[in-house]
């Protein structure tokens, strides 16, 4: 990302993220962006270098925000890992991700670019699973495949009325929790956080 800082691009950061959630990608232009924040278009410019850079941009916060809670929920458990950390985890992956459909799925629903995150971002959020999963990669990679299979499926209403969807999330985490395999040679580092997400 271009090293712009400062008040200004944070402002642009926030609008955007708030026009995405009320309109939806669709939604998402630096015209309309724009006329929200009351400039015209090619003021962004100055600030964020085209559409691309400014969903990256939204790509980070949202990294952030899980990196925060991930931490703060694994920091509220009595084990930091097994099937407990892990269940506590899936409640607050799946909360965000149905209280921020469109930043879910433009995170999430489309190649990421991690060679352009801001270092160590995507290690950070991906290192309270890692750490729940008992330092094992694979175990983490099944748990985030697991969530994320389950999220899109509600947020795009793909599950019948009246389905127990906590029913169907409790038997998925503890089977993962119970798959866990101690002896398992764990990665370190990058690899690892890269390796969970992938």
């Amino acid at each position: 990302m271009a090293d712009t800082t400062g008040t200004r691009r944070e402002q642009i950061v926030a609008e955007a993220r708030r026009l995405l959630a009320e309109e939806g990608p669709a939604g998402l232009s630096m015209r309309r962006l724009a006329a929200r924040l009351g400039i015209q278009a090619p003021s962004l410019y100055k600030h964020v270098a085209d559409k691309a850079e400014l969903e990256l941009e939204l790509v980070a916060a949202a990294f952030r925000d899980q990196a925060e809670l991930f931490e703060l929920t694994l920091g509220a458990v009595q084990q930091r890992s097994g099937p407990g950390a892990l269940a506590a985890l899936a409640g607050t992956y799946r909360r965000y991700a149905c209280a921020n459909p469109h930043l879910y799925r433009l995170v999430n629903a489309q190649p990421l670019p991690r060679e352009r995150l801001p270092a160590g971002l995507e290690e950070r959020a991906a290192a309270p699973l890692i750490e729940a999963a008992g330092g094992d990669p694979a175990l983490a990679r099944a748990a985030w495949a697991f969530a994320h299979g389950m999220v899109m499926l509600e947020i795009d209403g793909r599950f019948p009325e009246g389905a127990d969807l906590d029913a169907a999330w409790r038997i998925g985490v503890a089977a993962l929790g119970s798959a866990g395999s101690p002896g398992r040679a764990a990665g370190t580092g990058a690899e690892a956080a890269a390796g969970a997400r992938s």
